[in-house]
């Protein structure tokens, strides 16, 4: 009995020593993995909020600015385009878009079929951002990725606006998605991407979302050919009251945009906030001034437009840019859009009814090539990420993407069109588009007389 109990007691000494080591091993552990992955609560709720904003951005924003730039009897044609573009998108998104973007395969061409239906995310999977072992809940990362997602389409419908077929529209924009914008948001920003690792900088989406779409818009211009009297009937914007609302949501909703690709509620978000800022008010003013010399006169029109176009600029470079390059971007930008949407589309006599390419396209090659000048740091930038790390191989990196994205989207755009003819039409009747959209396609008006 006595050596039973003096074997208990031994036992109970060598545990009571070994717990401190134990307890000091599960802390060390927990804290391992604490460190390794962090969320923390202030950027999951800004990530929400910029997803927010980004959907503010399309519908009502872009809606009503498209919608008050065309004919009255084509307004609600386009409120219900932008509509169900976004809305088919967010559920591509989900069901396959995801996956194809970010589902982490290795190809550099996309993410592969790893995440079809959101295999495997949860509540508990995470996604990173761009500090070490800080990440965000990957379902956020989803909804915000989607928002980009489904407003880059709609931004095509300003090309095709007032003559296009809805069904077509439809069944297009779910092919494009999946054969043009997804597997260029994987090249751009998937770690595993071909122009990510070329070491290309596009903070929030230059290259994936505005050359893209101003591509794709331009390639619909051509193929559908001009509006029913087109040069001859006035076609002049029915609201220039709505088209400056949905141009100032645009501008309020692109702070999610720009500052929300960020990931993080940190100072870099707070830097691509102020570019926002100033570079579309120095657009603002360079396009009012360019027009005032021009025309004689100043119009809300172009007022609207300089502010898309410095929006548009900054989109790639709002993260790596000084606030002083963003002020010169926003004034480099506006006179070359102005020249494109003007001189350009006259000389070639393509109907790109809203002016995407124009701004969009033009401002996103703009912004994507200055990029890779005003992110050195003699010029306030915050330094090239190439690995050469000189302003020349930062440029061609850039020009590099740029070219990538209007081969990718032409040639991708063109099949996707003639595609689309063939199997819905992708023109309304000339008598259709006489009477209006509204009522031949959608059998309602947006007023009663």
């Amino acid at each position: 009995m006595r050596n039973l109990n003096t074997l208990a007691g031994l036992t109970a000494v060598l545990a009571a020593a070994a717990l401190p080591a134990l307890a000091q091993d599960a802390t060390a552990t927990a804290e391992a993995a604490a460190a390794a992955d962090v969320i923390d609560k202030g950027d999951v709720a800004w990530m929400m909020t910029s997803s927010l904003l980004v959907l503010f951005m399309i519908i009502p924003g872009l809606a009503l600015f498209y919608g008050g730039l065309v004919r009255s009897k084509n307004m609600l044609s386009v409120l219900m385009q932008c509509t169900l573009i976004a809305s088919v998108v967010m559920i591509v998104w989900v069901l396959w878009g995801y996956s194809f973007a970010f589902g982490g395969g290795t190809s550099p061409y996309w993410g592969g079929l790893g995440k079809l239906f959101l295999a495997g995310v949860s509540m508990d999977t995470t996604a990173a951002t761009f500090s070490d072992g800080i990440v965000l809940p990957e379902y956020v990362f989803i909804a915000f990725q989607m928002t980009f997602a489904a407003i880059t389409p709609a931004l095509i419908v300003g090309a095709f606006a007032e003559r296009a077929k809805f069904s077509g529209i439809v069944l297009f924009m779910i092919l494009w998605v999946t054969f043009v914008y997804f597997p260029i948001a994987h090249m751009v920003w998937d770690g595993s991407g071909l122009i990510f690792n070329w070491g290309a900088i596009d903070f929030a989406g230059g290259t994936v979302v505005h050359i893209n779409a101003g591509i794709a818009g331009l390639v619909w211009a051509v193929v559908l050919g001009p509006r029913v009297g087109f040069g001859r009937d006035n076609m002049a914007p029915h609201s220039m009251t709505l088209t400056m609302v949905g141009a100032a949501m645009l501008w309020v909703g692109w702070f999610g945009f720009n500052a929300g690709s960020n990931l993080e509620a940190t100072a870099n978000a707070t830097l691509a906030m102020l570019n926002t800022f100033v570079c579309t008010g120095a657009a603002v003013v360079a396009w009012c001034a360019v027009e005032g010399m021009v025309r004689g006169k100043a119009s809300g029109l172009g007022a609207a437009s300089g502010m898309v176009a410095g929006l548009v600029a900054i989109t790639p470079a709002c993260g790596t840019t000084g606030p002083v390059g963003a002020i010169v971007l926003g004034l480099i930008v506006s006179p070359v859009c102005f020249f494109f949407v003007t001189t350009i589309k006259s000389s070639f006599k393509y109907d790109d009814s809203l002016d995407v390419f124009g701004v969009h396209g033009i401002g996103g090659i703009v912004g994507a090539i200055m990029t890779g000048i005003l992110c050195a740091p003699s010029l306030g930038g915050t330094g090239f990420v190439v690995e050469a790390g000189t302003m020349g191989a930062q440029i061609f990196a850039q020009i590099k993407g740029v070219l990538v994205t209007i081969v990718w989207s032409g040639i991708g755009s063109l099949v996707l069109i003639y595609i689309t003819k063939a199997i819905t039409g992708i023109r309304v009747a000339a008598e259709a588009e006489q009477t209006g959209l509204d009522l031949t396609s959608h059998g309602e008006s947006a007023y009663h007389s």
